[in-house]
């Protein structure tokens, strides 16, 4: 009790939680069989983190309240968080989440095992700033072969705010949203959100900073200053062998790399999912990129 209140010590309590369920092995230390419990011990922590003892029993013990961001750092490397448990952590500290300094072009292995799952699917992955990262047959199938053009060329928002320098096109042939400007607002607002957690990454920045500059569609809105998630939206696609096809478009964004898998379905027995499994047939375009 302090001055009548319960002192509240949400951050000492949860770093003693976070504590005791990272095991000596995973943290990389020799096991002792005469551990009371599987936890590490305060010693063992302040060790990894480079810090004193004593200093990580008063924050735990909630005598000590205002760790530097630098501590809050080093504590949640130390403790192997996820990342919304380091913004958790830094929160409970009086610190706004830490931004991470380059967009993540990586999928991680728990990630392609799901897109492995989903070969019969149009599937592609894209980075925060809509950099196409990796596709499938099936995707390559209904819009065309992204190697036709360079790494770089493959963005949605280079595909749909061209400018005068872009040198390709992403799809082969004409994708077009059932409400064009909606779809395209979203896309802004999402790359502005990614604009905000990655502020540090040249490749955000050029993106931004060459659209507003060449396409004044793209320029008015961004000036809205919307921030948002792209995650949903319908398209027709004028494919070369099949005709016109329209698709639902799903986004699942994984929140520790900001990631997005991109679905392409028809609703089931129509004649638009037969036209999906036409496409994937009569043209392939050889293997998982």
């Amino acid at each position: 009790m302090k001055n009548g209140h319960i002192v509240d010590n949400q951050l000492g309590v949860t770093l003693r939680a976070w504590r005791d369920r990272l095991s000596p092995e995973a943290a990389g230390l020799p096991m002792d069989r005469a551990r009371r419990s599987p936890g590490l011990r305060r010693e063992e922590l302040a060790e990894l983190a480079g810090l004193s003892v004593d200093y990580l029993v008063r924050l735990e013990q909630g005598r000590a309240v205002s760790p530097s961001e630098q501590v809050v750092g080093s504590l949640a490397r130390a403790l192997q968080l996820s990342q919304d448990e380091r913004d958790h952590l830094h929160r409970l500290a009086g610190f706004g989440p830490p931004q991470d300094q380059r967009v993540v072009d990586d999928i991680p292995p728990s990630m392609q095992r799901l897109l492995a799952l989903l070969g019969s699917t149009p599937v592609a992955v894209f980075a925060a700033d809509w950099k196409l990262v990796w596709w499938n047959a099936r995707w390559a199938a209904l819009f065309g072969e992204p190697t036709r053009i360079g790494a770089e060329e493959r963005n949605l928002v280079r595909l749909r705010f061209p400018i005068a320098s872009d040198r390709g096109r992403l799809t082969s042939w004409p994708v077009i949203p059932i409400n064009a400007e909606a779809a395209d607002r979203a896309l802004v607002a999402d790359l502005r959100r990614a604009a905000a957690r990655f502020p540090e990454d040249p490749r955000v920045s050029e993106l931004v900073a060459s659209r507003v500059a060449g396409n004044p569609r793209f320029a008015a809105f961004w000036a809205d200053a919307a921030v948002g998630r792209h995650a949903e939206d319908r398209k027709t696609i004028r494919h070369p062998v099949i005709g016109e096809v329209s698709v639902d478009c799903d986004v699942l964004t994984d929140g520790d790399t900001d990631l997005k898998v991109v679905a392409y379905t028809a609703v089931p027995g129509s004649e638009d999912e037969s036209k999906l499994e036409l496409a994937g047939i009569i043209s392939p375009q050889g293997s998982d990129a």
